[in-house]
């Protein structure tokens, strides 16, 4: 039987979701693709998952697209990568950021390509001290997909997202943590223990509320400043709605501990 290239494991609320092909540093097949969204179907239907986490198996995050798995052989027509990217990536970075629950990523090795386009479409991102981001698609033609060339500039600005897609240098995690691209480099033997615990604590916090905060940050991106005023009045009309808002205030009147359900 062949082994799942996608782990799903939930418990106390998270869900951690392994890329699992780790003599390829997790690099994507089709079929790895379709194993991911029913991973993420599974979280996102659990009533009891409250955070995901999303990880790499072995000494790295993911490489980016398998080439092996659409090779072009000499002298034959190029494969028509935008069914690629329609059918497989897209929705994937659409996933997750529309997943109504905090995506944090723990990313243990290098990401190139769409897999570090990945890890910059989670919420929080921890990176081990030895990971790296290299935005690989300028070595092989082709140019930054997976969100790359709409997130970048926004994380990093214009100039550093230009020298990152056209030279595709490898970007250490200390050097992505200070241009503000991820939240936080931690040590290697560190990295899990942090990303678990980070999620842990994310599954015991106000779900609904976080994923309305996901939400209006998200918008924030493209939306002038009285557009996102009136999503933020609508959203809070929204968490001001919610079980953990009122067990909030509650909790801070009588001076104690909340006990949030994420509802």
């Amino acid at each position: 039987m062949t082994e799942r290239t996608i782990l799903l494991a939930i418990a106390g609320g998270v869900a951690t979701v392994t890329l699992n092909r780790p003599d390829r540093l997790n690099s994507f097949t089709a079929a790895m693709h379709a194993e991911l969204r029913e991973a993420l179907a599974e979280a996102r239907e659990d009533a009891s998952v409250r955070c995901l986490l999303l990880t790499g198996a072995g000494r790295g995050f993911c490489a980016g697209q398998d080439l092996s798995d659409r090779a072009v052989a000499p002298g034959a027509q190029g494969p028509d990568l935008g069914v690629s990217i329609e059918t497989n990536y897209n929705p994937l970075v659409r996933s997750l950021r529309d997943l109504p629950m905090p995506v944090v990523c723990a990313v243990n090795g290098v990401a190139a390509g769409a897999g570090a386009n990945l890890a910059l479409a989670c919420d929080i991102v921890l990176a081990a001290r030895s990971a790296s981001f290299i935005q690989a698609f300028c070595k092989i033609g082709l140019i930054p997909d997976s969100g790359g060339t709409w997130t970048l500039p926004r994380l990093v600005g214009h100039a550093r997202a230009k020298g990152l897609a056209m030279l595709g240098e490898k970007l250490s995690a200390e050097q992505a943590e200070a241009w503000g691209m991820i939240w936080k480099v931690v040590d290697d033997e560190r990295l899990m223990d942090e990303a678990g615990a980070l999620a842990r604590h994310l599954a015991t916090q106000p779900t609904r509320g976080l994923a309305l905060t996901k939400q209006a940050l998200n918008a924030a991106s493209t939306n002038d400043l009285n557009t996102q005023l009136d999503l933020e009045r609508d959203l809070q009309r929204e968490a001001g709605r919610t079980e953990d808002y009122r067990e909030g205030v509650a909790a801070f009147v009588a001076k104690r501990a909340p006990n949030f359900e994420g509802r």
